[in-house]
């Protein structure tokens, strides 16, 4: 195999090298590559090519042993291109970050008596094996009557810390990721079916008592909860702090609280759904004071070195419901009781909103909570490509960028996506052929030799 000279620094930019390539047996010096050079280096390498005794090559040529008047041995390297800032390194508090790229939290329903089994080690170990700075597990329930479905993973005994353990332990013991929790309270949207047998239908038969801030049915034929009393309410903020101080012991590197998407904490927050006419509802600081007790109780039960985060529903796309000023207004006071990040989504707080979502469809919110409220943010929603992620990060419109169901199309977007970037990370080293095949027939689909990939054998 042949190649001449520029064509190998030409195929080392595509790929965004930035350390010197092996060597190259037969790597052919023409006349075309030493009229490119610069008029400095073409002499320097004329000069040494002219010695042919393998002596070392001059200052500013970077070469091995020669092998001919004509043919060179040589380590091309490269000059540095500028990093993608969505492959930059971040650090919140004490977990240290590789990218700023995350996988959200998706709902999986496949755990039994709350243990998260065989089916989350896998999900989980592979989409951070995929590249991810971050992954962030599911909703996590915080006790048996907090569930979605029955089929939730919890963190309120021992069982289910043992078994989140080994999970967290093989993300950190075979990928570059750090792994997130997500802890909640379905409230009103819980006892139903998983998503698979009818959105947010109840189940045939073994339904449990709800709790909410009003009692106000999620939607038809939904359960009608009963109205949470403050006793109610700070055991549920102590559940909470118990499951948060699991987190911490099995290993988990953040906790993400969701106080998005109608559930318990969210419900408190919107206006639709919390009608009360004491301490807990009516102003927005009254709305705000049970996240707050969440949020505090949870912040006081982990390491100081531990991020805590929260995820918010930034409007309810409905008239007279939560709006984008209010979240503003209600990240500043979770920053000032110790949260370290929004999350920023909205919506699915009312089964009659209808959000327009569409391509970065979210990122306004992130964009003004971090520059309003001056503290971080991830955006999410609608991201779905390496260029939007790029914009996000280098416009300053949040610190870190999630992708949720793309990830559950492609696990491995965020080593794609570094190639797309032509910043391509390591690959596993079980799985660096795949790394060596998406170069040379995906994003090149030339390969060095100039032949087609369907010319070669598999």
């Amino acid at each position: 195999m042949t190649i001449s000279y520029l064509a190998l620094v030409e195929r080392a930019r595509r790929d965004g090298c930035t350390a010197r390539l092996p060597d190259f047996p037969d790597l052919v010096v023409t006349a075309a590559d030493l009229d490119a050079l610069p008029a400095a280096a073409r002499a320097a390498l004329e000069q040494w090519l002219r010695q042919c005794g393998g002596a070392p090559p001059p200052p500013g040529v970077h070469a091995g042993a020669a092998r001919a008047a004509a043919a060179l041995r040589v380590p091309v390297e490269v000059a540095e291109r500028p990093r993608p800032r969505c492959l930059s390194p971040y650090a919140l508090r004490g977990m240290r970050l590789v990218n700023r790229l995350v996988v959200s939290p998706m709902a999986q329903y496949m755990a039994e008596d709350g243990v998260p089994g065989d089916w989350h080690a896998v999900h989980l170990g592979g989409l951070a094996l995929g590249g991810a700075g971050l992954v962030v597990a599911e909703m996590t329930c915080v006790s048996p009557e907090a569930r979605i479905t029955p089929g939730c993973p919890g963190l309120w005994n021992d069982a289910q810390e043992a078994a989140w353990r080994r999970i967290v332990a093989f993300v950190h013991a075979r990928t570059e990721a750090r792994i997130g929790l997500q802890l909640g309270h379905a409230g009103r949207k819980g006892s139903t079916r998983p998503l698979w047998e009818g959105f947010s239908r109840p189940l045939a038969e073994g339904n449990w008592p709800l709790l909410a801030p009003s009692p106000i049915a999620w939607a038809e034929g939904s359960q009608v909860p009963r109205a949470a009393t403050e006793e109610d309410l700070a055991g549920i903020a102590a559940q909470h702090a118990e499951s948060a101080r699991r987190a911490a012991a099995a290993g988990f590197d953040l906790v993400e609280l969701h106080f998005a998407h109608g559930y318990l904490a969210s419900s408190f927050l919107s206006p639709l759904s919390n009608r009360r006419a004491d301490r807990f509802g009516g102003s927005l600081e009254n709305r705000l004071r049970f996240p707050l007790m969440v949020l505090g109780a949870v912040r006081r039960a982990v390491p100081e070195a531990m991020p805590v985060t929260v995820r918010l529903s930034c409007t309810d796309w409905i008239e007279g419901g939560f709006t984008p000023e209010e979240a503003v207004q209600a990240a500043i006071a979770f920053r000032d009781a110790g949260c370290d990040m929004v999350v920023a989504s909205s919506g699915q707080t009312d089964p009659r909103s209808r959000p327009p979502a569409g391509p970065m469809w979210q990122v306004p919110f992130a964009r003004r909570i971090r520059a309003e409220a001056a503290m971080p943010t991830m955006a999410v929603g609608g991201i779905t490509e390496p260029e939007q992620a790029e914009q996000v990060i280098a416009e300053g419109a949040a610190d870190l960028v999630a992708v949720g169901r793309a990830a559950l199309y492609d696990p491995w977007w965020a080593r794609h996506w570094s190639h797309a970037l032509r910043a391509p990370m390591p690959w596993p080293p079980p799985y660096a052929y795949g790394g060596h095949f998406a170069r040379r027939h995906v994003l090149d689909p030339q390969t060095v030799e100039g032949r087609k990939p369907h010319d070669h054998a598999s």
